[in-house]
């Protein structure tokens, strides 16, 4: 079944003119990425060239795409816009609240058991508004949307970060929050500041233990964190075409690691090779037809320097397996370094988990190189010296691999197949023993390993790895095991030493499934009734924010200055907070719970300056609400790093936070910020953030002239009486202090719909 067709076949008819337009008034051959952003303008054929990282743009995305933790506020936000339908495509996918703990069958139930309110919620509101529900159990939503719905050349956004999976399948995806969706949804355009562009060349070729993970551990290595923050990653050269369409797919998954808004690859065999595995040969006659235009013109590609912001070069034939982390993502160490970089950092070296998965690597192929390695070691009775879990991509790909065999040999490993879900990755895993918060090491293929992220132990060192060397690494159980040199010792005490991995990138048999997981919508749901129990704790009808009174905020207190790393689970924490994601007032309770305060190192431990005492951060801020206190936040660079969850500026704003001041945002978060009324500003002068003492007191002396290009004005009036005065920079356009103005974008949607 090949979903949305039509849709994909009208992308492609104005395709070449539009293109060719966009190369007139550019006066220059395009990227790929070019390309998919002046084909995809709100207002249709281009009338002018956007200046890179400064022009706020207006586009039309072909689809959206939400999993079930951000989908609840995404809907509840979209019931209030007045529409009877979906104007684009879109789905809902059933994978983050599923708890990894016993095995697949057994945490599906449990799961389906414990959700069921969220999971009809999520399935009637997707039947009244034309949204196809993909089921618990079904897949995580980045690996079903390459199977069935991304297209070379398609642009779509989504509630998750690593919406940008789908460049694999050379698409411009990019995560946004709830409210980004529902703009699109609703029939408007998404504005998004037209990005920056960086070009990573590959030459060469993957060799021996070396997969497409190491691509971006190795770019991740180079630019940090937020080194792609506001820039389009696309790759390209003789290296690029050489890589499977799921290791494109792996590659791009990860450049949310990097801040990228997204990444992308141009169309080629291997893309026409998985799209024909995946039941979509009609796509691939459609694309075949204008495929000149699906990739970057040649004479980027011969001189990249001249078309991209940054370019950096790779040689895969060259390029070493790596471990990155612990604790961040963009801490590479080549797996040959990785024993005495452990021993300097007194990191424990006894490996305790291998994990597979998440959306970053449950493909087919990574399931059949990882299991490769299982292989030699079930052959030459190698015990594996750590525990070992899996969890498929998608129930298609489960399927294949337990018809092909895979699974039965990662079972007789004492591998646990856990369900086609995110699991571990977003905290969803019931670890046995992580509440004794003990020192300990596991490796996994996931994207991130923030401090508590997988088990809620912030002891844990977590490495992030390619699924082979999760194999090899978890059978060792020690972090500094090199399988390019070293030996495992078997039952019978002789050395082995594990061949390189290999493994189909598609399987020989075709994949297979007998029940997608897939209910699709309704033609007609206006009758459908969506009920939401006023008694409920997980899910809660969401009230108007309101709207800005004109004035200068005064008197404001000050919630927390955070100090160092704050990333979205820092700000609103997943794992067992999943279960509150539709109602923002039950998981207010854990903002900024994981923030450290700059002032005494603690977390969720601030000073009430209406009492003098030292309490949890969401009772205070509940305590400044409750008296008609403003407040504001204060963060250290790349502030609201990792996720999309919106629930993170939607929480502050919930709890009568007006303003968000740090060195530096990262992007979704941002917007975030901008679309539910909140200010979101960055220090003119960085040093500034040291100025600011626990018991100050904010007057926004200038507020009242907010308007775009115009920095404002914050008063510190200190404990002691003193006053200074520090300049804010912000990024607001017309439209964007509209939202403010109104108290949210969705309050603008609403009153424009009257």
């Amino acid at each position: 079944m090949v979903f949305d067709l039509d849709m994909i076949k009208k992308v492609y008819s104005t395709f070449p003119e539009r293109v060719a337009r966009a190369r007139k008034i550019t006066n220059q051959p395009l990227t790929l990425a070019e390309k998919i952003l002046y084909t995809h303008l709100w207002e249709g054929n281009v009338e002018n060239s956007y200046e890179r990282g400064k022009s706020y743009v207006d586009f039309a995305p072909d689809r959206v795409a939400m999993q079930d933790a951000t989908a609840q506020m995404a809907l509840l936000q979209f019931m209030q816009a007045g529409k009877k339908k979906v104007a684009v495509p879109s789905t809902v996918h059933a994978d983050h609240l599923i708890q990894a703990k016993i095995g697949a069958n057994k945490d599906l139930q449990e799961a389906i058991n414990q959700n069921n309110e969220v999971y009809n919620f999520l399935s009637s509101i997707s039947d009244k508004y034309g949204i196809g529900f993909w089921k618990p159990g079904a897949g995580i939503i980045h690996q079903v949307v390459l199977e069935n719905y991304a297209f070379p050349g398609g642009m779509m956004i989504g509630t998750d970060s690593h919406t940008v999976n789908a460049g694999g399948l050379g698409m411009i995806a990019v995560g946004v929050g709830g409210a980004d969706a529902v703009d699109v949804m609703a029939g408007m355009a998404w504005e998004l500041k037209f990005p920056k562009l960086i070009g990573v060349k590959l030459t060469g070729k993957l060799n021996g233990w070396t997969s497409a993970k190491d691509v971006i551990l190795k770019v991740a290595d180079i630019l940090t964190v937020k080194g792609g923050t506001g820039a389009i990653v696309e790759y390209f050269g003789e290296g690029a075409l050489s890589l499977s369409c799921t290791g494109k797919g792996t590659i791009c998954n990860m450049g949310a690691e990097i801040g990228a808004t997204t990444s992308t690859f141009g169309y080629d065999d291997s893309m026409r090779r998985y799209l024909i595995a995946t039941g979509r040969q009609e796509v691939v006659d459609a694309a075949d037809k204008i495929a000149e235009h699906l990739t970057g013109d040649p004479e980027v590609y011969a001189n990249p320097e001249k078309y991209f912001d940054q370019v950096i070069e790779i040689n895969l034939s060259e390029l070493e397996p790596h471990i990155n982390g612990p604790f961040t993502p963009d801490r590479g160490t080549p797996v040959s370094k990785m024993k005495a970089e452990a021993e300097a950092n007194n990191w424990p070296t006894k490996v305790e988990w291998g994990l597979i998965g998440s959306c970053t690597n449950s493909s087919y192929e990574d399931m059949a190189r990882a299991v490769s390695i299982v292989e030699q070691a079930l052959e030459h009775g190698i015990k594996p010296k750590a525990e070992f879990g899996i969890n498929p991509g998608s129930e298609q790909v489960r399927y294949t691999i337990e018809r092909d065999g895979i699974i039965e040999k990662f079972e007789k490993l004492g591998t646990k197949v856990f369900t086609n879900a995110c699991g571990p990755c977003i905290g969803q895993w019931d670890r046995e023993g992580a509440e004794k918060q003990e020192k300990n090491t596991i490796v996994h293929s996931f994207n991130r390993n923030f401090s508590k992220r997988a088990d809620g132990n912030p002891n844990t060192h977590a490495f992030v790895t390619s699924p082979e060397m999760v194999a090899a690494l978890a059978i060792a159980g020690d972090l500094g095991f090199n399988p390019l040199t070293d030996t495992l010792t078997n039952d019978k005490g002789e050395q082995i030493k594990l061949n390189p991995p290999k493994g189909d990138e598609l399987p020989k048999k075709g994949f297979d499934v007998e029940d997608l997981g897939y209910q699709a919508p309704q033609e007609d749901g206006s009758h459908v009734v969506v009920a939401v129990s006023p008694e409920s704790s997980r899910l809660q009808l969401l009230d108007n924010f309101p709207a800005w009174d004109g004035k200068n905020v005064l008197n404001a207190k000050l919630l927390i200055k955070a100090k160092g790393k704050c990333t979205t689970d820092h700000i609103s924490m997943a794992g067992p907070w999943l279960k509150y994601r539709g109602h923002l007032d039950n998981i207010s309770n854990n903002m900024l719970i994981g923030a450290e305060n700059a002032f005494n190192g603690k977390t969720n431990n601030v000073k009430n300056q209406l009492t003098g005492q030292y309490s949890e951060v969401p009772a205070t801020q509940r305590e400044y609400k409750k008296a008609g206190i403003p407040s504001i936040v204060v963060g250290d660079h790349n502030y609201g790093e990792g996720s999309s969850r919106e629930h993170a500026a939607m929480e502050p704003r919930h709890l009568g936070v007006r303003a968000v001041i740090v060195k530096s945002f990262a992007r979704i978060h941002e917007t975030n910020l901008k679309k539910q009324g909140m200010l979101a500003l960055t220090f003119t002068n960085e040093t500034d953030y040291d100025k600011i003492q626990e018991d100050d007191t904010f007057n926004f002396i200038d507020l009242d002239s907010f308007s775009p290009g115009k920095t404002l004005t914050l008063e510190l009036v200190h404990l002691n009486g003193s006053k200074e005065l520090i300049v804010l920079n912000h990024s607001y356009n017309l439209s964007q202090i509209e939202w403010f103005k109104f108290g949210s974008a969705l309050n603008l949607i609403k009153m424009m719909e009257k």
